[in-house]
């Protein structure tokens, strides 16, 4: 037992991730063939037994996410000049929707390559849907105004300390961006060097927070191979084979989507933009990428994406903070190659007919829709009403199609989330390499 704690210590983390994923996705796959096989409840009651050890790893990053990323905000924005820190913004917004609209584009073409539900009958799809009809009519129920453009400029600016109690990620980036702003610019406007002083103490005492943070997150990777090896185990398990026999071709599409966006465009963005191999690139980041695989959600990757992008990538700590934050909320290109799969879907199922401006309408509306994504499992579901709508689809038609993306989602989660994750660190790093903010501009 001694040397087999030693080793797991001393052996690199991102190692110790990779094994747990394999064997536990190995036990997911044997657990779920024996429940299919032999009706055996065994599988199903060790993992709802270990399951708590996979929720707490979800849990304990989702812990420090608001911290991270109020801590992080508020030094980035408060660290850059203010005429720096205006082209860096506008920069790492505008390569977050280039981005984006990229991966709608990639989205829609996969999607009308593969043609998901041409050729079959309605009542074939609608007997895989009835399992999740309930569960759909509840989301669709529950979401009212949620992912409009109304609802998304509102949550922008609500109550500080309700934003930080509730979550509410997007209003903790404004209002974090606006409190480092506010330092910055009286530090700039200030002639009183004692005011200066007490501003920039202020400052230290934020950045102290975000390193204290910091060391929080290396404590919660120690644990993440027994989460990951837990999530493994109980996604594949519940949601592996039997969901992709049902729906094979859209998941292999998307997927698909999602291996071209990170192999191919980023790939190219890489090379283009830093002049480097981008394999190595990905090398770096693999532990954001993982983790973001098996947690499925952007927000709880967070501060593993700030870890890798300080550490790995070397961009310094004011753009990390700055721009991960904003991505993980506003940056999903993993969603925006997944919406048009299921658009094309309901196109075929109800006789829609795809014409070219329909087309631009839906890369455009996939584009904005993802900016609502919020970074948390599942969050695609919720856009995909606002797809659906512009398809004009009814009430009912669009419960069977968003049942049918409840069967499939969990796996595709994974996928989309990792797209995304890569997309943010991507994106900071392009913007880092163009604006000199990188410590060391090491070979890759």
């Amino acid at each position: 037992m001694k040397k087999i704690l030693s080793w797991y210590f001393k052996s690199s983390l991102i190692l110790r991730i990779i094994i747990c994923l394999f064997i536990g996705a190995a036990i997911g796959v044997i657990f779920w063939y024996i429940s299919e096989k032999t009706n055996s409840k065994i599988p199903e009651q060790i993992t709802i037994a270990i399951s708590p050890f996979g929720d707490v790893l979800v849990n304990m990053l989702k812990m420090i996410v608001v911290p991270i990323i109020f801590f992080s905000l508020i030094v980035g924005a408060a660290s850059l000049p203010i005429k720096k820190f205006g082209r860096v913004g506008l920069k790492t917004i505008g390569w977050y929707i280039f981005c984006s609209l990229l991966a709608a584009i990639v989205g829609v073409a996969i999607s009308l390559t593969v043609n998901p539900g041409a050729g079959t009958q309605l009542s074939q799809w609608q007997e895989k849907a009835t399992q999740f009809n309930e569960e759909a009519s509840n989301m669709i129920g529950k979401v009212g105004t949620q992912g409009t453009f109304r609802e998304l400029i509102l949550d922008m600016f609500k109550n500080p300390f309700e934003a930080l109690a509730d979550g509410k990620y997007l209003s903790i980036i404004v209002f974090s961006i606006m409190f480092g702003l506010a330092i910055r610019i009286c530090i700039e406007n200030s002639k009183d060097e004692k005011q200066i002083k007490n501003l920039e103490r202020i400052e230290d005492i934020f950045k102290a927070c975000r390193d204290i943070m910091t060391k929080v997150v290396d404590w919660i990777l120690e644990y993440s191979p027994i989460g990951v090896l837990v999530l493994s185990i109980v996604n594949f398990y519940s949601f592996g084979p039997s969901i992709a026999r049902h729906y094979v071709s859209i998941m292999l599409g998307i997927i698909l989507g999602i291996l071209i966006m990170v192999f191919v465009v980023y790939s190219i963005l890489l090379f283009v933009i830093t002049g480097q191999n981008p394999l190595s690139v990905f090398r770096r980041i693999k532990e954001a990428m993982i983790m973001a695989f098996t947690t499925r959600s952007s927000a709880a990757t967070l501060p593993v994406s700030i870890k890798t992008a300080t550490e790995e990538l070397k961009i310094h700590s004011e753009l990390a903070g700055f721009s991960l934050p904003l991505g993980a909320t506003i940056n999903m290109d993993g969603v925006c190659v997944h919406l048009p799969m299921f658009a094309v879907l309901a196109a075929n199922l109800f006789g829609i007919d795809l014409t070219a401006g329909k087309l631009i309408l839906l890369v455009i509306t996939t584009v904005m829709a993802s900016i609502g994504a919020g970074g948390v499992p599942g969050g695609s579901l919720m856009l995909m009403l606002i797809i659906l709508e512009t398809l004009g689809l009814s009430g009912q038609q669009i419960i069977i199609v968003v049942a049918l993306a409840l069967g499939i989602n969990p796996i595709l989660d994974m996928f989309e989330t990792m797209n995304n994750i890569t997309g943010d660190l991507v994106c900071t790093y392009a913007v880092a390499h163009n604006e000199g903010l990188l410590d060391t501009e090491s070979s890759l």
